[in-house]
């Protein structure tokens, strides 16, 4: 399982973004950016960010540390601003926790470069999880000790609102095309090679990779899901999808490059 903390104290919150984040401490006096389960878009959010954060990391990009978080209700109450004691109250139990970097900068493109290489690994993998949100309005990058990372993933695998329910609802759903242009893409500016980027990480979206993230997301935020007798059901569904996304064509579903691809 991911590594559990347990909250100390709500430090801030992060006005950006729809799912109300805030910088949380923890027991083992570290600090996270806290994403909770009874924010608006709830724990498919959650299972997002481990899935996507955690199958990025297999793929050798660099994703902060995600842990969950154990918050408990006398840290709710405990807070004077009633929309934030609403959502902490909402949220007791297990969140989650993005390991929070210190004195890091929003990536600028404008101001910050990466080679091609890395923007095409970049592109691809926000294409292969349909990911919406990195942009060059909203990049989704950190630049921190001079490298970058990829944060906030919990728009992409939208999927999984919406599960398809059969073979071909499978075959159909894996074949979408992804969510953004390239030209809106935070990367796009730097020629992004996603030939060499599809040669070097097709391959390595095995069953296994995606089984050991899928493995990572507590019981309780896939438990009740419709249409699934079981947290492990879901998992299962999730590796279904990954094998199908990365077999269909790459005409199909990555931004217009695709086609060069020959796949």
């Amino acid at each position: 399982m991911l590594r559990e903390v347990a909250a100390t104290r709500y430090v801030t919150p992060l006005k950006e973004g729809g799912s109300l984040p805030a910088i949380v401490e923890a027991d083992d006096l570290g600090m996270y950016v806290v994403k909770f389960r009874g924010a608006g878009q709830g724990r498919k959010a959650l299972i997002a960010e481990v899935v996507a954060g955690e199958l990025g990391r297999a793929l050798g990009l660099p994703v902060p540390e995600l842990v969950t978080v154990q918050l408990d209700e006398a840290i709710g109450k405990g807070e004077p601003d009633q929309e934030i004691q609403e959502l902490l109250l909402g949220s007791v139990g297990r969140n989650l926790g993005m390991d929070y970097l210190p004195g890091s900068l929003n990536f600028d493109p404008l101001a910050f470069e990466v080679d091609a290489a890395f923007a095409g690994r970049v592109v691809w993998f926000d294409a292969l999880i349909s990911n919406v949100d990195r942009t060059w309005r909203n990049p989704n990058l950190m630049r921190w000790h001079g490298k970058p990372y990829l944060i906030d993933h919990g728009a992409s695998l939208i999927f999984q609102h919406a599960w398809p329910r059969d073979a071909e609802g499978l075959e159909k759903s894996a074949r979408r095309p992804a969510r953004f242009a390239l030209e809106d893409h935070a990367l796009a500016r730097f020629s992004p090679d996603l030939k060499a980027a599809d040669a070097e990480l097709a391959q390595r979206v095995t069953r296994e990779v995606v089984d050991a993230a899928t493995a990572l997301i507590p019981d309780e935020w896939l438990a009740d899901e419709p249409g699934f007798d079981a947290p492990d059901d879901v998992r299962r569904a999730f590796g279904d999808w990954f094998a199908a996304r990365v077999h269909a064509p790459r005409s199909e579903w990555l931004p217009e490059l695709g086609s060069e691809l020959g796949r």
